[in-house]
């Protein structure tokens, strides 16, 4: 038997030992640097096809929201984790709430949003 057995549900090649090391954070700070700097050069290069940068912007910043909740905030899906692991996940669930919510109530405003025509009449 092993000394430090890995818990079920623990990420693949995640060391126990290194949970808040100096090298656990020296990797994630260089995860993290790498990513900045790679959604620094997608937004200022024309290398890439103009449209499709939000979608690369957006795959690199939950790319770097990844990198932060590993090696910086230490959640995963082991079972001492099941709290912090169940409180992210509804945090993001009421973001996404708010933000879709108020996407829907926006479009919905500016769909009922009368003409300028119609205001012109209004006046008269």
């Amino acid at each position: 038997m092993s000394e430090h057995p890995e818990a079920q549900g623990s990420a693949p090649g995640a060391d126990v030992r290194l949970h808040g090391s100096r090298r656990s954070y020296i990797v994630g700070f260089a995860a993290a640097l790498i990513l900045t700097i790679a959604s620094f050069a997608a937004a200022s290069t024309h290398l890439i096809y103009g449209p499709s940068v939000p979608v690369l912007l957006g795959v690199l910043a939950i790319a770097q929201m990844g990198v932060h909740l590993v090696f910086f905030f230490h959640i995963s899906s082991a079972p001492d984790q099941t709290n912090n692991f169940l409180s992210l996940a509804f945090g993001i669930f009421i973001v996404g709430l708010i933000v879709f919510g108020s996407l829907i109530i926006m479009a919905n405003l500016n769909h009922m949003a009368p003409t300028m025509e119609d205001l012109m009449k209004m006046q008269r």
